[in-house]
This record gives C-alpha cells, structure tokens and sequence, in this order.
C-alpha cells in the first residue's frame, strides 16, 4: 500500500499549525512540523505519537538546517509545505517601533518563509510536483493602521507566492496563499489587548470592531484555515496556483471604523 503524501508545516506545534497538521493526519499524510517553543514540540509529540516534529526557528538559516535534515531522515522526501510560522509583530505607530521589532517580524514573516522554501522546492521538484501553501492575512489586501512590519510582510508573500507559482509551475508544484482574517484564539486575544492600550480603549470594544470588519461579523476558527489547506493541496485543488485566497468572511474594510 502507497503511504501518504509528506507534509512539512511549520509552527505546526500549536495554534492554527497544529490544527492543520491534524486534519492532515485525518487524511491519511505523514506530517512532520516545527515549532520554536521546545515546550509545544515536546506537547506535541507527547498528544500526538504518530507526528514527527523538530524544534526551530525559521528565522535561523542554521535551524532550518538542521529542520530538513529531521524531515528527510524521517521521511527521505517532501510532497508538501505549509510555510505558517509568524509572529504578530509590534502595535504602534510608525514612528514608535522599535527597529529590533521590526527586524525580528521580517525575520519570521517574510525570511524564514523563504529560508523554508529553498530547501523544500529540491525535494518536491524530486517527488515529480506537490504544493506550497504560504498562510498570509487578510492584511495583505489592505492597509492595517498600526501594524505595519505584519502587514509589510504579508503583501510581500503575495509577491512571493505569484512570483514562485510562475517559477515551479513548470516543474509541477503549486503554490498559493491561504489568508484567514482574525482567527479565535490566543493569539488575536493579545492583538486586541495590544491594539486596545495602544488606543486607550477597553479591549471589547476592539474585538467588536474587528468582527465588524467581516460581513459575517465573526472571527474563522483555525478549522476553517486547515480545511482551505488541505483542499488547495488534495487533487480538489489541481489546477489552482499563483492566488491568494480569502477566508474570512468577506473583510469589509480593515481600516473602517479607526480614527
């Protein structure tokens, strides 16, 4: 019997990875991740026994290093790569970010991406084609006040995957971006507290504006991210490359309703 595709996902330890490494697990895929929290690898091993799992920063050309060299030994190839680690970035004006903030959010969101992917493309290009799939935002469609290392480096992966999609096609591989708008969870929890005493106003009222900002006046569950993944990279999704694809339930306007 024919195992399952590979699937390499980055900060798949936790969050949105983790439930994108499970719903490929559900499928049938061999899923390897990496996670820079050695505490969340360790959680994830322990929850998880079929998962393999290596503990990196993706903004370290070295510790991608050592990451692919864990795939390979694993696994000896690669069908596909879910490039999701990042990090939030600073909240504040332009002029009050630290330039070490800004350095450390391209670093993760727009490097370490990179880093990732001149590595797989070797392996996939060997497999005979598979997918790349670059978890961006529904920022990369609009301006975000106060956000701007997130927000820079999320229109540039849109270049990154348009440009990749016309590069690998010939060889078979497609690439696209998957952009969720504000997931449920810890993550936008801190967002919207930073976002709230940036402001000077109480956290609800934040959270209230951000679900407004969606015609469905709700945040995606990370369920809603993994299942747009797994169907970009299942044959469902053959002949889709070089887009950049939306869940969120139709972002009205980002900047509405900020002063």
């Amino acid at each position: 019997m024919r195992e399952g595709p590979i699937v390499l996902i980055t900060g798949g330890a936790s969050g949105i990875g983790r439930t994108i490494a499970e719903s490929f697990l559900e499928l049938g895929h061999r899923v390897h991740v990496c996670d820079s929290d050695p505490a969340a690898v360790a959680s994830c091993r322990d929850e998880i026994p079929e998962i393999t799992a290596t503990t990196a920063d993706i903004s370290d050309v070295d510790d991608v290093a050592v990451l692919f060299d864990d795939l390979v030994g694993h696994y000896n190839g690669l069908d596909i790569l879910v490039n999701n680690a990042g990090i939030a970035g600073p909240t504040a004006a332009v002029e009050d970010i630290d330039p070490a903030d800004w350095q450390r959010t391209i670093a993760v969101d727009l490097n370490g991406q990179f880093y990732c992917t001149r590595l797989a493309v070797p392996l996939l290009k060997s497999a005979g084609g598979g997918s790349i799939v670059n978890i961006a935002s529904n920022a990369a469609f609009f301006g975000f006040p106060l956000r701007l290392p997130y927000t820079a480096c999320k229109w540039a992966l849109i270049g990154f995957t348009k440009t990749l999609a016309m590069e690998l096609g010939p060889h078979a591989i497609r690439v696209n971006a998957v952009c969720p708008g504000s997931v449920a969870g810890p993550r936008i929890d801190g967002v919207i507290e930073r976002d709230a005493a940036a402001r000077g106003c109480p956290a609800g009222d934040i959270a209230s504006l951000y679900r407004r900002q969606s015609s469905l006046r709700t945040f995606v569950e990370a369920r809603d991210v993994a299942n747009l993944v797994t169907f970009l990279t299942s044959e469902h999704g053959a002949r889709i490359s070089g887009q950049a694809l939306g869940v969120d339930g139709h972002t009205e306007n980002l900047s509405s309703g900020f002063d």
